[in-house]
């Protein structure tokens, strides 16, 4: 390799994690032409860049055109720093037991939310059960509304979001599964954007708000342990 090549690579990769920078202070979201004015060049380059960052899934384009940080940042860190799912997990396991429901670490994939753990009570004779790695919109459901509660405010979001930003949790019924009533609380690492949310689900007949406390408290510690 020559010095030339080898210093346009340097130049290239600088760029690509400016970009991945500039997306992580805009958790909403920006288009190919703000980007491109956010780092002061221009589509053409700022498509040169995305697009192997996409195919490693390290940013995800929306339907609108939006670019946000993907999952797959998640994994790369969780390889040097493996704290998110050992930290969640302990966590949800104590959870689930306290409130005799099932609990489950969500993370944010672009427009979608993605369940990496779930962890069931051992203390019950009938739970809900769902898989690792179901996806959904990030605006359905309690887990996906925690994350984007924790975020700024989108035009015409759900009014659950804001209900969830005003108090500090989520709630929803029916979303997922038939039934089943879910609470979300997001994780906010000190100085970090909130990309991932613990919550817990059930079918019996409680009030949500009676177990929204505990599960404020786990995921405050989750994101004091991360932090």
């Amino acid at each position: 390799m020559t010095e030339r090549s080898s210093s346009g690579g340097s130049q290239t990769l600088e760029r690509g994690l400016r970009l991945l920078r500039v997306l992580a202070d805009h958790p909403g979201g920006l288009s190919v032409s703000e980007l491109a004015a956010a780092m002061g060049t221009h589509r053409a380059g700022i498509y040169r860049l995305l697009g192997p960052l996409v195919d490693q899934r390290l940013v995800v384009r929306a339907d609108d055109g939006r670019h946000t940080l993907g999952a797959g940042l998640i994994e790369l860190a969780s390889r040097v720093r493996p704290r998110l799912q050992e930290v969640a997990v302990a966590e949800l396991r104590r959870l689930a037991d306290e409130l005799g429901a099932t609990t489950a670490l969500t993370v944010r994939d672009g427009e979608d939310a993605v369940v990496a753990a779930v962890v069931e009570p051992r203390n019950t004779d009938m739970h809900v059960a769902y898989r690792t790695g179901l996806r959904h919109r990030l605006d359905q459901a309690a887990s996906g509304i925690a994350i984007l509660a924790a975020l700024e405010p989108r035009p015409g979001e759900r009014d659950a979001i804001r209900v969830a930003r005003e108090r500090g949790w989520s709630q929803s019924t029916s979303e997922l599964l038939p039934g089943a009533t879910g609470i979300g609380a997001a994780i906010r690492p000190p100085g970090a954007t909130a990309e991932a949310s613990i919550s817990a689900v059930w079918t019996d007949a409680r009030d949500p708000a009676d177990a929204a406390g505990p599960l404020v408290r786990s995921a405050a510690a989750i994101a004091a342990v991360l932090g």
